[in-house]
């Protein structure tokens, strides 16, 4: 009889949702009294967080980040601001460099809006990053959904949604060039000898004319960065933002309400890949993931019980607002949500926010019924039992979505990761779940293999080196 080779599962992939603010996704569960989120502004908070998630071999530290404020719900900022939802918020890009000197191997996902960026400082501002973290860097890429940001920065309105998304082709074409076209491999020389630090024969202008972005040249751009480009997150959830990642994305965020949801995004966005001209696995999927955890399942169900006691459904639902541009509390509390209604108050809501975040509500919704489904402070539920019980479940996922791993939410904070840490992560292990050791190499390598620190030559950025193909 042949015997087959036993195949080794697939390792999960871990990254930790954050964002550099008091509420982030758990609203309300700032006031719980062992919750430290309110030290957010405090380096100590941050150095204390990236050496935890290094001991649990976490592969990043995912950080979110907006620009603007939820100002939707009662036409205002009275629920955002009374329960911190995140307001305030402070830059992402800042701390990295704390952590990065406080760990080895851990990697940071930055959230930035390229609607509000240019390609030139932008570019300069990432590999600055990669540099300081010695390649351990990604750009989680966000278009905008907020008009408050947009007011923020002098323009009436976002740009509608679609229209985000092709000025968003425009600065990645850009930024490629940029990063991956303008210093050659080995222009620094930094040859003591001959006075030579960098040969100018092998640095060249940047011309790009787009139709959204123009540059022309890049003398004192930072010299290329052990990643070049940093590994590229994108968190779209239409097929116009599928396709984008598709293009673009390494690693993609998504979520769905169900395994099978969950399981047709997979399918699509690696299929979406495959006729980009890459590999399906090119592309590694996360999905959200909230977890509380205890060593018996009552134990486990008390701790919810007492966090849910600090929630906010109404801060959650400030949140989920902001994001369709509807302000339902010109809905009374028992009054019906309806389509027809929606659409004579808010016409070109679906063209400006776009179909996957305006949504559509079940027949009979009401408001009431959209703050009873938010007990714990958002519309995510979190998984509550034994670590062998969220060890089950967390392998379901993998196996039957496909899903490469999850961007694990906190809720109170750092106690959820430590939680996970010590009791999840061993179980994980235990099962081969979960590495038990990290790979050397930038962050790029760690998620793809040793030797692919820059991207590879069947990503679009990759066809940006112009100066390779002068060479051959």
């Amino acid at each position: 009889m042949t015997q087959h080779p036993k195949q080794h599962p697939k390792q999960i992939r871990l990254n930790a949702f954050n964002m550099n603010c008091v509420g982030h996704i758990h609203h309300g569960l700032w006031k719980h009294p062992r919750d430290n989120s309110v030290d957010y502004h405090k380096p100590a908070y941050w150095t204390e967080l990236a050496q935890l998630l290094e001991r649990g071999l976490f592969d990043a530290v995912f950080l979110a980040d907006i620009v603007g404020v939820y100002d939707v719900l009662g036409g205002g900022i009275e629920v955002t601001a009374r329960e911190a939802v995140q307001l305030p918020v402070n830059d992402p890009t800042y701390v990295v460099p704390i952590m990065a000197q406080a760990t080895r191997h851990l990697g940071f996902g930055v959230t930035a809006n390229l609607t509000y960026e240019h390609p030139y400082l932008f570019a300069r501002r990432m590999a600055t990053l990669d540099h300081l973290t010695s390649g351990r860097v990604g750009w989680n890429i966000v278009t905008g959904y907020l008009d408050s940001a947009a007011r923020a920065v002098g323009l009436k309105q976002q740009f509608d949604h679609d229209d985000r998304y092709d000025r968003g082709d425009d600065f990645l074409d850009a930024f490629y060039k940029l990063l991956e076209g303008s210093w050659e491999d080995g222009a620094v020389l930094a040859d003591r000898e001959r006075g030579v630090y960098a040969d100018p024969a092998r640095i060249h202008r940047v011309w790009h004319e787009g139709p959204y972005y123009k540059v022309d040249g890049v003398y004192n751009l930072t010299a290329p960065s052990p990643q070049r480009t940093p590994v590229l997150f994108q968190a779209g959830a239409s097929q116009r933002g599928n396709r984008f990642a598709a293009r673009h994305a390494e690693c993609v965020f998504t979520g769905a309400p169900d395994r099978a949801g969950l399981a047709r995004i997979v399918a699509n966005i690696r299929a979406l890949a495959v006729e980009a001209g890459r590999r399906a696995d090119d592309v590694k999927v996360f999905s959200s993931l909230s977890v509380i955890v205890d060593r018996s399942a009552a134990a486990a169900r008390d701790k919810y019980e007492d966090y849910r006691r600090y929630a906010s459904a109404e801060g959650a639902l400030a949140h989920m607002v902001s994001g369709t541009g509807v302000d339902l509390e010109r809905f009374g509390l028992d009054e019906e949500i309806t389509d027809a209604k929606l659409e004579a108050l808010y016409p070109d809501r679906l063209r400006r926010v776009g179909e996957a975040r305006a949504g559509r509500f079940p027949p009979g919704t009401t408001r009431r019924q959209l703050l009873a489904a938010r007990p714990f402070g958002s519309q995510q539920q979190p998984l509550v039992g034994t670590p062998s019980q969220v060890a089950d479940e967390i392998a379901r996922l993998v196996e039957e979505t496909g899903v490469d791993g999850f961007n694990l939410t906190r809720t109170v904070a750092p106690e959820s990761y430590r939680d996970f840490i010590e009791l999840v992560i061993p179980e994980l292990q235990q099962r081969g779940l979960y590495k038990t050791a990290y790979e050397e190499g930038t962050l790029r390598e760690k998620l793809f293999g040793a030797g692919q620190a820059h991207l590879p030559a069947r990503h679009h950025g990759a066809s940006h080196r112009s100066w390779q193909r002068s060479a051959a």
